[in-house]
């Protein structure tokens, strides 16, 4: 019998560029599993690494740009707390994210009118936007459901000169609901997270995104009380084009979708359960985006009530 309660965990990313509002990956294993009452820390250490060939153009603030490539890292930290009392039988929690980062991107060609300039490279260190979340957990035996809302407070490592950035230069609104199925007998685990995001114009470069979907899922087989396997996915696709009077590409639409293995560990900080759970996607059907390899991890820590 596998006893399992879990922390929620969101954070989110970069944008322009080809790169959405959303982290794709930040979800997997147990997304809709209630949380426990009482304050948690969630830590999401991220790491991207992704290029696009000379022949596909991305524009980033005031630059055209050919032949991207890009390293970024991440480490989000996460507040949040779960009340003990429920709402529409829900188990709510409220959590806010932020985090250091770098980012390093490089171009074999940039425009900015009238200038061209050949292998370009910015590199920053700094942090990302700030990012609420809201959600509400229900468990009926082996189905437990979820549904959130959060968004991007836009404050993070943001410039329009630069090829590089970590915060997003705009707001932007995200919302969905998840499922995640886990019989605690057999220990089998399987759920999704869908979500649509909503982008203000960045007034900065007069640049608004589209309207973003996106699914995370995951399946994996626990194989004792502690130990988890399985596989882990995503999939982004662009629902409406780019907009504004800086946007020099047209609808831009973007899409992606990725997969790779996972390993989960559950372990307990005095009484309370804490959790690790480590995944690496690789990128496939880029379109509008670069495309590489993303690894995340997860680390849920109980602090008490």
């Amino acid at each position: 019998m596998i006893s399992i309660s879990f922390f929620s965990s969101q954070s989110v990313l970069a944008d322009e560029g080809g790169v959405p509002f959303w982290m794709s990956g930040q979800y997997a294993s147990m997304a809709a599993v209630p949380s426990n009452p009482g304050w948690s820390l969630v830590l999401m250490p991220y790491v991207y690494s992704g290029s696009a060939d000379k022949s596909k153009t991305f524009q980033h603030g005031e630059s055209v740009n050919a032949g991207l490539s890009t390293r970024e890292s991440i480490a989000l930290f996460q507040l949040g707390y779960s009340a003990e009392e429920k709402i529409l039988g829900g188990q709510p929690y409220v959590g806010v994210g932020w985090g250091p980062g770098a980012n390093t991107t490089t171009a074999s060609a940039s425009i900015a009118s009238p200038n061209v300039e050949f292998n370009r490279a910015n590199s920053v260190n700094g942090s990302t936007d700030i990012y609420p979340l809201a959600s509400l957990a229900w468990n009926k035996g082996n189905n437990n459901f979820m549904t959130y809302v959060t968004g991007d407070i836009p404050v993070g490592t943001y410039s329009a000169t630069s090829l590089s950035a970590i915060g997003i230069g705009h707001a932007a609104m995200d919302a969905g609901g998840g499922y995640t199925y886990l019989n605690n007998t057999t220990g089998l685990e399987f759920s999704g997270v869908l979500g649509a995001t909503y982008n203000w114009m960045n007034n900065q470069t007069n640049y608004k995104n589209g309207v973003d979907s996106h699914l995370d899922w995951s399946i994996s087989q626990f194989l004792s009380q502690n130990w988890q396997v399985g596989i882990a996915g995503y999939a982004y696709y662009q629902l409406t084009g780019d907009s504004g009077s800086g946007d020099k590409m047209g609808a831009f639409k973007s899409r992606v979708a990725a997969i790779g293995p996972q390993i989960g560990y559950l372990f307990n900080i005095g009484k309370k359960q804490a959790y690790i759970n480590l995944r690496a996607y690789k990128e496939y059907w880029a379109q509008n985006r670069v495309e590489g390899y993303a690894t995340i991890a997860t680390i849920s820590i109980p602090l008490g009530k």
